[in-house]
């Protein structure tokens, strides 16, 4: 069974994702740590050409040893550098084969970014898009960040927010939409617990139609 997870920053789709992959027993990959760690990889690069030759490159290296550093990889910097990272075409296919074959592993996968149901498992078994405003996104990454003695801006995380879901929005290279089929939770108004269950009802409907009549 493959479950994509697709999705805004800080909606929740990481935590649920992980959560469903526990579930069901499934092996899980966060696609977004892989272009947070080229983004960072590249960002002592000039703007400009040498930036964008340094994220192919570190694109096309790219292995699972490079995304150990969680910390580093889930910070607001990282962030702001994937997105910029994210718009490369070279950049997206050198990684879509990575994703690619771990979502069409035997037994099957749990992957959650902004693509996954458009573009790397279009063929999902079950496919969410999650959800939630940018002000509760912001309020999360915000709590996040400062658990780990952070000092946040909320002003400017709120526009480091709006700015990376506009540009993802419009990457050319991308597939950063809801995909017809798949299930729309919004997890503004849910604690990680009640949006879990949602998502697993979901799965369990979804898989219950498919298998038809008992």
């Amino acid at each position: 069974m493959i479950i994509a997870v697709d999705g805004p920053a800080a909606s929740g789709k990481g935590t649920l994702a992980s959560g469903l992959a526990r579930h069901y027993g499934l092996p899980y990959l966060d696609t977004g740590l892989l272009y947070r760690a080229v983004g960072l990889a590249a960002a002592g690069a000039a703007e400009g050409p040498a930036h964008e030759a340094a994220a192919i490159a570190a694109a096309r290296a790219l292995d699972a040893s490079h995304l150990s550093d969680i910390e580093a990889l889930t910070s607001a910097e990282a962030g702001v550098q994937a997105s910029k990272v994210a718009v490369i075409g070279p950049v997206r296919a050198a990684l879509f084969d990575y994703q690619r074959a771990f979502a069409t592993q035997k037994g099957g996968a749990v992957l959650d970014g902004r693509d996954i149901g458009t573009r790397i498992a279009p063929d999902a078994d079950v496919k969410l898009f999650i959800q939630a405003d940018s002000k509760a996104r912001m309020e999360r990454r915000a709590r996040q960040l400062e658990n780990r003695g952070v000092v946040v801006d909320r002003y400017a995380l709120y526009h480091q927010i709006e700015e990376r879901d506009a540009r993802d929005m419009l990457n050319p290279h991308g597939g950063f939409y809801k995909a017809d089929d798949a299930h729309l939770l919004d997890t503004t108004l849910l604690d990680i617990e009640a949006a879990l269950r949602a998502a697993i009802a979901i799965v369990d409907g979804t898989m219950a139609r498919k298998a038809g009549p008992a």
